[in-house]
């Protein structure tokens, strides 16, 4: 017979301990970069021989979704987070075809305040077209975990308590309508997070959301993201996915 654990013996436990931070990759925008002040764009070739090369390793990109469910089952082993920020509408014409051509997946964060326009907010430019409502329905459709990164790309560190509830709360519920389905994941745009982002990150129902370098932050709402880019080589990445671990502090709650 099974001896009972009373209170006095549960208070005693440990309490459970951080799990290491997930490897999750950042990108934006897949086509040409030779005006790329920012850094923010590979060249499909770039990326179909990052593809490759996760692959080669017995690694298979998918959504933080995805990812982050199999971890919580103990079946993380082999599970590479893609994701691609600012919702370019490039991701369906270059990205989507090589993801699909790998047997990848992928997070696409969107902005539901700018369909269709461009990126307003880089003031040096270049102008690049953010996808249509049709083209979110599209990644969707195909297999990508569509999250919110906020209305209109604003640094909520900035931003009053009005405007950082509807650019967090209201881009969830817009993309729920647009989609048909439920919105889980957030991206803060310019990676820039606070205790006051996080909590109205979770007050608005969303399971988790990934920064760049948290900081001090830890847990579901605050992921760290590796940046992947046009100089990312097969050894840069191998360099990258090994240092992960030692450079990222464990994660609360994973």
């Amino acid at each position: 017979m099974a001896a009972s654990v009373d209170s006095t013996d549960t208070d005693r436990l440990p309490a459970p301990r951080p799990g290491p931070a997930p490897w999750v990759a950042m990108y934006h925008s897949v086509g040409d970069c030779s005006d790329d002040p920012y850094r923010i764009t590979v060249t499909p070739e770039r990326l179909d021989r990052q593809l490759a090369w996760l692959r080669r390793r017995g690694l298979r990109g998918v959504s933080v979704a995805e990812l982050l469910a199999a971890r919580a089952r103990g079946q993380g082993r082999g599970l590479v987070g893609l994701t691609f920020d600012d919702g370019y509408a490039d991701f369906v014409t270059d990205a989507l075809p090589l993801l699909r051509r790998w047997d990848c997946r992928a997070t696409v964060f969107v902005l539901p305040g700018r369909l269709g326009r461009d990126n307003a907010w880089d003031p040096l430019g270049p102008r690049k077209p953010l996808l249509t409502a049709d083209g979110i329905r599209h990644a969707a459709a195909e297999g990508m975990e569509i999250g919110s990164h906020g209305l209109t790309h604003i640094d909520l560190t900035r931003a009053d308590a009005l405007t950082l509830k509807a650019e967090v709360a209201e881009s969830r519920t817009l993309l729920t309508e647009l989609t048909g389905i439920r919105v889980d994941g957030f991206c803060y745009p310019y990676g820039t997070v606070d205790a006051d982002a996080v909590e109205a990150v979770r007050e608005a129902g969303y399971t988790y959301a990934c920064a760049i370098d948290p900081g001090p932050l830890t847990g579901p709402h605050a992921l760290p993201r590796v940046h992947v880019g046009q100089k990312d080589t097969a050894w840069r990445l191998h360099l990258k996915h090994r240092l992960h671990r030692l450079r990222r502090r464990p994660v609360e709650g994973l």
